[in-house]
């Protein structure tokens, strides 16, 4: 068995916290009220983790010669990261967890087909192989299935709009996902101790999250609010920084399409079951034919990419 192969527990297991990540985030969200003020709340535990785990462990530390290879897009592969999250907070509410994650994910997963074949952003070009984009097809496929179940109440919730007019945005944030990845793991190559590179991947979006809320600071959660926050509410973001963390280590080591593809896989079927049962307050939407069918499509296509 390859070492690569040995990391896939641990990279499952990430994307099953990922999914859970965001109907947490949802439900944090609504008692926050302020989208901006359930961001900060959310990312800012990931911060003081990471930090702690830093000073605990401050070695090893980078040097003059891996700092002046760090190219300067490196430190916003948390940025880019947190749109995804951010799209969670305001909107899988209104499309549903497995519409949401199906269509991030496919977003993210074709992104990271493309960085492997054309070697972006540093990575080693692999070039065209048409067996992982066959399962890139299945899995655009798959999340047509899962999409279309969305029940129609949830179109319009508190936004005026169709959820359907939600989708470009939330393909955009798939895509950024995939970025952040690579981004994050350039950003860990540079300063050598992944503690601190996580501390510096996250410490801007909590200025930024924390600096649109100084200028957008109401709405403000009410009383009656805070008291329906339940103490695992504001861990979300820290469960979806498995999944970070789990590329700043592991994306050279297993490729930007394998990594994303078995994230995707923890994350889709958790995702799916979030919206079953109704699990973490999430609107219970039933695995139906064209729901499993989509599931089963986007795990076969996950399958072409993460072996050939």
């Amino acid at each position: 068995m390859s070492i690569a192969a040995l990391l896939y527990p641990f990279i499952l297991v990430a994307g099953a916290l990922q999914a859970l990540g965001n109907a947490m985030n949802a439900q944090l969200r609504g008692h926050m009220v302020n989208p901006w003020l359930a961001a900060t709340v959310s990312f800012l535990p990931i911060v003081f983790v990471f930090t702690t785990l830093f000073l605990v462990m401050p070695t090893p530390l980078p040097t003059l010669e891996t700092l002046e290879k760090m190219p300067w897009y490196a430190p916003l592969g948390g940025l880019a990261g947190a749109v995804a999250v951010f799209g969670g907070l305001a909107f899988i509410d209104k499309v549903g967890a497995g519409p949401f994650n199906g269509l991030t994910l496919t977003a993210n997963i074709i992104t990271s087909l493309a960085l492997d074949a054309f070697g972006l952003f540093g990575l080693q070009a692999a070039g065209f192989k048409p067996l992982p984009w066959l399962g890139g097809l299945l899995m655009a496929a798959g999340v047509v299935f899962i999409a279309k179940t969305a029940g129609k109440k949830d179109e319009g919730e508190g936004h005026g709009l169709s959820g359907k007019l939600l989708y470009p945005f939330i393909l955009v944030a798939g895509a950024l996902m995939a970025i952040g990845v690579v981004w994050n793991s350039q950003l860990r190559g540079a300063l050598v101790n992944p503690w601190l590179a996580a501390t510096v991947s996250f410490v801007p979006v909590v200025f930024a999250f924390a600096l649109m809320f100084l200028l957008k600071p109401t709405p403000l959660p009410k009383r009656a609010d805070l008291a329906g926050v339940r103490w695992w509410m504001p861990l979300a973001g820290i469960t979806g920084a498995v999944a970070v963390f789990a590329g700043l280590l592991f994306v050279d080591k297993v490729g930007a399409g394998a990594l994303n593809g078995l994230l995707i896989t923890a994350n889709l079927l958790t995702s799916v079951a979030l919206d079953h049962f109704g699990w973490l307050g999430m609107r219970q939407v039933k695995a139906g034919p064209p729901r499993l069918l989509g599931a089963a499509l986007m795990v076969g296509g996950i399958v072409l990419i993460s072996v050939f």
